[in-house]
């Protein structure tokens, strides 16, 4: 069958030029519209920051008009090129941004004051990590300040506490959060206690942390007065590192519990079906298969739980009170943490006609505090991703 030359449709010829008319980019922003509005919002924010100021000009004030007028102009310039919605949607993008930065001033900040205040104090003396305060006198930071001599003193006995109470937390609150969670999720199915048990962990994640060294400290009291006696070295020997790491289990079973019931949900069922259509016990399918599979989160979950207690002050003061001396028995006499040798130092310094010193101290031993809490965040990830379940390469 052919066609006739008349029922044949020819397409029109293309305009002049060989382009058409409605090309994909019409209507569209250029890429760098945002950096001439960019520029446009610093510039028109500097000259209205130095009106408003009365030839002074704040940082502040500059960023924040900065940060409004280009909001404004990207609403503006995208209404009018393109259409409402895209406007719309773009604002609320930029806010959405605004936010993230606002929440990271704060991070940066607070990063930046340590590191500025305590690595050259750590750079002049290192033997700050290798020290305690044993026999420095108010004297000693004294003669410091007035001849500019090196501080005296250091931080070992704050390392070490810190590690054997974190360490004692660990051994007493991995074990209670990883069973509860195998409880709630394989054995309670909903029922009364696990409801029961889950309230209770929601409240435990909210108290506050000196409520939890206030019940540790009650707590070892009536164990030693029922047990040992009530006398001076007995009541003497509630504080202690163990009784700090009695506290720090209170704030962290809640985060182990929680965490690891989360990972183990997330477990198919078809694994543990799989298991029992095998013959397998349900104790041997949640050790071989439902943890081995969860391993990952779970042991993230942890790590994460112990950078939150690391930096706890009130629960340990409470408990283990301060020494100037390294300790590294747990189980007597007092021990002293990190968070709270910040504390004293800023607070009770050694010497009061002397603070430069004693503020030296307290800032080298938070930038220290924070390098450990970031090196737990830092190995949570490594080990996520390390024991994370191997899939195929298709």
């Amino acid at each position: 069958m052919t066609t006739s030359p008349e029922t044949t449709q020819r397409s029109p010829a293309p305009p002049s030029g060989g382009r058409k008319k409605n090309s994909l980019t019409a209507g569209q922003l250029p890429r760098w519209t945002w950096i001439a509005v960019a520029i446009g919002a610093l510039v028109l924010a500097a000259a209205a920051t130095a009106l408003l100021g009365g030839g002074t000009f704040s940082w502040t004030s500059w960023l924040i008009l900065a940060a409004i007028f280009y909001v404004v102009g990207m609403y503006v310039t995208t209404f009018v090129v393109e259409n409402r919605r895209r406007a719309t949607d773009g604002i609320w993008r930029n806010l959405v941004w605004a936010a993230f930065i606002l929440a990271l001033i704060p991070l940066i900040s607070v990063i930046w004051t340590v590191v500025a205040n305590g690595l050259p104090t750590l750079i002049e003396h290192p033997s700050l990590l290798w020290t305690d305060m044993d026999g420095v006198t108010g004297s000693d930071d004294i003669a410091t300040q007035n001849e500019g001599g090196p501080v005296q003193g250091g931080i070992l006995h704050g390392l070490v506490g810190t590690l054997m109470i974190t360490l004692m937390a660990t051994i007493i609150s991995v074990p209670i959060g990883l069973l509860a969670s195998i409880y709630l999720v394989e054995y309670g199915k909903g029922g009364w206690f696990s409801r029961a048990i889950v309230f209770f962990v929601d409240v435990m994640t909210g108290i506050p942390s000196i409520v939890a060294g206030l019940f540790a400290f009650a707590l070892m009291e009536l164990v030693i007065t029922t047990f040992i006696g009530d006398g001076p070295r007995e009541l003497q020997m509630i504080k202690m590192g163990f009784t700090a790491s009695v506290a720090l289990s209170v704030l962290m079973i809640p985060v182990v519990v929680r965490s690891t019931e989360e990972m183990l949900r997330v477990v198919p069922n078809e694994l543990r079906e799989a298991s029992y259509a095998l013959g397998v016990r349900k104790w041997r399918t949640i050790f071989k298969v439902v943890l081995p599979t969860a391993v990952s989160g779970i042991a993230s979950g942890v790590t994460l739980a112990i950078a939150r207690v690391t930096g706890e002050t009130a629960p340990i003061l409470v408990t283990a009170g301060y020494a100037s001396t390294t300790n590294w028995n747990p189980f007597d006499e007092w021990m002293t943490a990190l968070p709270v040798y910040i504390y004293r130092q800023l607070v009770n310094p050694t010497g009061p006609a002397a603070p430069i010193p004693s503020a030296e101290r307290a800032w080298a031993a938070a930038l220290v505090l924070i390098v450990i809490v970031m090196l737990l965040n830092l190995l949570a990830r490594i080990i996520a991703k390390a024991f994370a379940p191997k899939t195929s390469g298709r």
